[in-house]
């Protein structure tokens, strides 16, 4: 028989290997221009929630709001 627990062991205030907080989420309002890691610069039309409408050119895009790829001008 195993002697290790299999329940969540939890992790010490110095571990190296603790979670990096996560980076706050901008305030994406309606006309912020925005540049994307695929799609280039845009302007968003639309937010709901944690999703956002994005105009890239002649597309209309929904993204996450927390998306890494997504950056505020």
């Amino acid at each position: 028989m195993d002697s290790r627990s299999t329940a969540a062991r939890s992790k010490q205030s110095t571990s190296p290997f603790r979670r990096e907080a996560a980076p706050p989420t901008p305030d994406y309002q309606v006309d912020d221009r925005v540049q994307h890691d695929r799609h280039g610069l845009g302007r968003v039309v639309r937010v709901h929630g944690d999703r956002m409408h994005v105009r890239f050119g002649e597309t209309t895009v929904d993204v996450d709001c927390r998306s890494p790829r997504v950056h505020p001008l």
